[in-house]
């Protein structure tokens, strides 16, 4: 794979750092963006790249793509790009465009005249911190190749096995709820505990979470959620009152509240199947109960999502 062409479009931190990378490994460049900075051009200059303002007919030359735009530019750089692109030729996109975005980008894409391939790629890491050995996960039928094509190069790659395009981005996404709300229980959590001079014994009694591996202690939070929801939904009440009493109301517990509070009123309506539930049929009752809930809430059907406007792009 080692002389393959690639093309950068966007030139920010993430741009730079893979094109600089592949240009070390041997492979010739084309990059692209609006308004270069000094480091971009000082690439270009380097390597005897092309410099391109825009997606245009210089991509019928290319074997690879690697669209480092932001995600809010990532569906209008692909369908600009889409009629020029070779048979054959990969677009793999790095941007944080949402997962129904990556989709259709992937669409429009595939109606081209070369039926450009598309891998949804998640950054899994700062780049900033890792460089190209910033972890990546792909999904998409040329995952696989691209891991490659960016591991020769020093990359760290993970191909999601059998994967599709917004299936990247979806785990990312998911992985990013998950730390961000333990983040933020934290900051609240710890600071009451060291305002009371107790962090320490609270790190002693969170000691046994570590005993269990956290798949099976997510599935065991799912799994006891759908059965014990009312008397947790009180532990939560409790603990927000007790932060409020120490003039640090809790910004994230009301959350948590409102989503026991769920559960509890959606076991009124739909008792649980079977008493003692696994957590591959409490996640399948969650989700039967979701949408009448939803309904209740809202008192209408979501409206659906709007197609990204086609913005310029940036670098």
């Amino acid at each position: 794979m080692q002389g393959s062409k690639v093309a950068i479009i966007g030139l920010g931190e993430v741009g730079l750092c893979l094109a600089q990378a592949l240009q070390a490994g041997g492979h010739a460049l084309a990059l692209c963006a609006p308004r270069p900075g000094a480091a971009a051009q000082a690439l270009a200059h380097a390597s005897g790249s092309a410099l391109q303002a825009t997606p245009g007919p210089w991509l019928a030359a290319v074997d690879w793509v690697l669209c480092c735009v932001p995600g809010a530019q990532a569906l209008a750089v692909a369908t600009q790009a889409a009629p020029h692109l070779a048979p054959g030729a990969v677009w793999a996109d790095l941007s944080t465009a949402p997962p129904e975005v990556k989709r259709q980008a992937a669409q429009a894409l595939a109606a081209g005249p070369g039926a450009a391939a598309y891998v949804d790629v998640a950054i899994m890491g700062a780049v900033s911190l890792g460089g190209v050995r910033t972890p990546l996960l792909a999904a998409g039928p040329q995952a696989a190749a691209l891991a490659a094509l960016l591991q020769a190069a020093g990359g760290r790659v993970q191909c999601l096995e059998g994967g599709q395009p917004g299936q990247a981005m979806a785990l990312k996404l998911l992985r990013s709820g998950l730390t961000k709300g333990l983040e933020a229980l934290a900051v609240e959590l710890l600071t009451s505990a060291e305002r009371q001079g107790l962090r320490e014994q609270l790190y002693t009694q969170l000691a046994d979470i570590d005993e269990t591996p956290l798949r099976d202690f997510l599935d065991m939070l799912v799994r006891t959620h759908v059965v014990h929801a009312r008397r947790r939904l009180q532990e939560v009440d409790d603990t927000a009152q007790a932060l409020a009493a120490q003039g640090a109301p809790s910004q994230v517990l009301p959350g948590v509240a409102r989503r026991f509070a769920q559960t509890v009123a959606a076991l009124h309506t739909h008792p649980l199947p079977v008493a003692a539930p696994s957590a591959t049929q409490a996640l399948a009752w969650l989700l039967a109960t979701q949408p009448a809930l939803a309904a209740q809430a809202s008192g209408s059907a979501a409206p659906a999502a709007s197609p990204a406007s086609a913005a310029p792009m940036a670098d």
